[in-house]
């Protein structure tokens, strides 16, 4: 699991904030929206969690090579622009060993589902701030580097064009 100093990017709201294991000793927090940062001071400041702010954006990590111990990215993979700067960047300041942490929504497996996917992906990244369906968060792990040492995948509730949910966890080399 997490432990030590954890980087997420897009920490949002927080919301991942209560279920940090006590092992985690810090977060460092990217996330470019100044209203969701406000949002998280209610559930940092109640777990009491040590948590700064770092910067706005994971294609750029004002961070120093390997200085995180772990790395998390909940349903952040399918919105940023560059995700594979944004992955060579975790790649670089987690530690060797390291794991980075994933649970993204991606293109279905079901050609047919993968077919719709695709035929929404142009309206979803207007109306969803940049989030595609049609990204694969496995290939895009293994694309840059990481090693994924497991791997999850399933539907969730709601229609299949946007559940398809894989969890994953990934080594930096």
């Amino acid at each position: 699991g997490l432990a030590g100093t954890v980087v997420e990017i897009g920490f949002g709201s927080g919301h991942n904030v209560p279920i940090y294991p006590d092992e985690v000793t810090e977060v460092l927090a990217v996330e470019p929206s100044e209203r969701a940062r406000e949002l998280a001071a209610a559930r940092i400041d109640e777990r009491g969690l040590p948590v700064t702010h770092v910067g706005l954006d994971g294609q750029r990590l004002p961070l120093d090579d390997d200085s995180c111990d772990g790395a998390l990215s909940t349903f952040t993979l399918c919105t940023i622009p560059d995700v594979d700067a944004a992955l060579a960047e975790l790649r670089r300041v987690l530690r060797p060993g390291g794991r980075l942490h994933v649970l993204e929504h991606g293109i279905s497996p079901d050609p047919g589902v993968a077919r719709w996917q695709r035929r929404l992906d142009p309206i979803q990244q207007r109306l969803a701030d940049g989030c595609h369906l049609t990204r694969d968060p496995v290939a895009l792990l293994e694309g840059a580097g990481f090693e994924v040492a497991s791997v999850t995948s399933r539907y969730g509730k709601g229609p299949k064009p946007w559940t398809w949910m894989t969890t994953a966890v990934a080594i930096s080399a």
